[in-house]
């Protein structure tokens, strides 16, 4: 009852076999990063992209044995267009963070129509105005996920999931159909778009894979993180750190109230959906995390790598009143202000390395909280559970400070890579290797709980956060 994953994120893919104890095993990674041709443009090679998914899913397979089903976990709302006879794309995929549509989401914006461009839509206008102006061509739209299970399939099956779907744009409310007045203002021919399945459940045959085992679970990354740390109802919630911070909890099976934003800056989601029923959720987002990590050792040299940051930042007790705020690239959830950006406060002659490493890890945990009191506030109940995975998850220092900056016990997750699990979790209660969310939620076991040990002061984060807005007025303005 080994379970094949094919984990593709946004700078390298991963492939592993996960077994009924939930363990992984025979896992393979390949790095595969996206290329920016120019400022704010993202690109990727998705014939690449195709190959090494297939390669090291191969070898997990070879490795492993036969398996019963495959699950698909993936980067979400990344863009790709290819030919329905040749299954070759028509130009470059189109990442999620590219911004080359921020006029046109402008332009639909006044027009009564409210797109983000980090959503499918336009970018899947753009490819279409690109390479098939007049709409003629047989073509097929994926986001990844759609993409990978063609490869697999050998071009037998286009599907997508509704946590999938619903961060294209082009959805109605419900999430269970493709909204016809989008298409319909963009020109996107519906017979393009993939039919939207269950996220557990069969939905195609993985040809291209020995004993073409069935793909039973299609989910995006950061529901598959969610369900992977045992959050499947609500009560608990779990933040991945990455290059960016993801909070996501569980909702249940009404959907929040708020069409796009809640109040406290949180984003309604399709956490998966089950034998027709959707379970739904919220996300809080941080633009820059771990960025600012790469920032210390990359740009500023003083660290020699990202683990050191603990290292350093353990030298002093506290930063002795320096206060960084990570806004690189803006400030996400709760603030929403593209014109944001990174501060460090409160230097003085005595300050010294050490004081402004931990300050950048107790401003990244900042954010942390920042996006529990927001989730808390639009989900409508506490968060009695704050589970992490990520990168900065293995980093000590910044655990504690996220205990203390958000006054919540923190669990580690046993993997740093949640998303395996997640996907493996869908397909597998498809098959039978689980037979419910109470088993699946029974899985979670953390490698370490770490308590809140004091207080951080959230009042003089508060007025940080404040200077570093509205630092360029222009970009500032722009609220999707």
């Amino acid at each position: 009852m080994t379970i094949l994953v094919v984990d593709v994120g946004t700078s390298g893919l991963r492939a592993a076999a996960v077994n009924p104890d939930a363990t992984i095993s025979h896992e393979h990674y390949s790095e595969l990063l996206p290329e920016s041709p120019e400022p704010g443009l993202v690109e990727f090679d998705a014939l690449e992209m195709a190959e090494v998914a297939l390669d090291l899913a191969q070898r997990v397979v070879s490795e492993a044995g036969p398996v019963s089903a495959v699950g698909i976990a993936n980067q979400r709302a990344s863009t790709i267009l290819w030919d329905r006879a040749t299954g070759r794309p028509v130009g470059p995929g189109i990442g999620w963070q590219d911004l080359r549509t921020v006029g046109d989401c402008l332009v639909l914006q006044a027009e009564g129509l409210r797109l983000e461009p980090n959503l499918a839509a336009t970018k899947v206008k753009h490819l279409l105005d690109t390479h098939d102006p007049n709409r003629e061509r047989d073509l097929c739209f994926g986001t990844v996920d759609t993409w990978i299970a063609w490869v697999l399939s050998e071009g037998s099956s286009h599907v997508t999931d509704p946590s999938n779907a619903a961060v294209t744009g082009m959805i109605v409310e419900g999430a269970g159909a493709w909204d016809a007045g989008v298409l319909d203002k963009l020109g996107i021919p519906e017979s393009m778009l993939p039919e939207i399945v269950d996220s557990s459940g069969p939905c195609a045959e993985a040809r291209a894979i020995e004993g073409e085992p069935p793909i039973c679970g299609i989910v995006g990354d950061q529901q598959a993180s969610l369900l992977g740390q045992g959050c499947v109802s609500p009560g608990p919630a779990k933040i991945t750190f990455g290059t960016g911070g993801m909070l996501d909890t569980v909702i249940g099976p009404t959907r929040p109230s708020f069409a796009t934003r809640g109040d406290g800056g949180t984003f309604p989601i399709v956490a998966w959906r089950t034998s027709g029923e959707v379970t739904w959720g919220v996300e809080a987002v941080m633009l820059s995390a771990g960025t600012n990590v790469e920032w210390l050792r990359d740009d500023l040299g003083l660290i020699s790598n990202a683990a050191e940051s603990h290292d350093v930042a353990r030298l002093v007790d506290s930063t002795d009143g320096v206060t960084y705020v990570p806004a690189l690239l803006g400030l996400g959830t709760p603030h929403w202000d593209y014109g944001a950006r990174g501060a460090l406060l409160g230097i003085t002659r005595g300050t010294g390395r050490a004081h402004v490493v931990r300050a950048v890890l107790e401003g990244v945990a900042q954010r942390g909280a920042d996006l529990v009191e927001a989730a808390e506030r639009d989900a409508g109940h506490e968060i009695h559970a704050l589970r992490i995975d990520g990168g900065m998850s293995r980093n000590p220092t910044f655990v504690q400070a996220l205990a203390d900056a958000s006054q919540h016990v923190v669990e580690v997750s046993p993997v740093v890579e949640a998303t395996t699990l997640g996907a493996a979790f869908l397909a597998g209660l498809a098959r039978g290797t689980w037979s419910s969310w109470s088993e699946l939620e029974a899985t979670w076991a953390p490698t370490t709980t770490i308590e809140p040990s004091r207080l951080l002061d959230r009042e003089r984060w508060a007025d940080a956060v404040r200077r570093s807005e509205q630092w360029y007025p222009d970009l500032s303005s722009i609220n999707f």
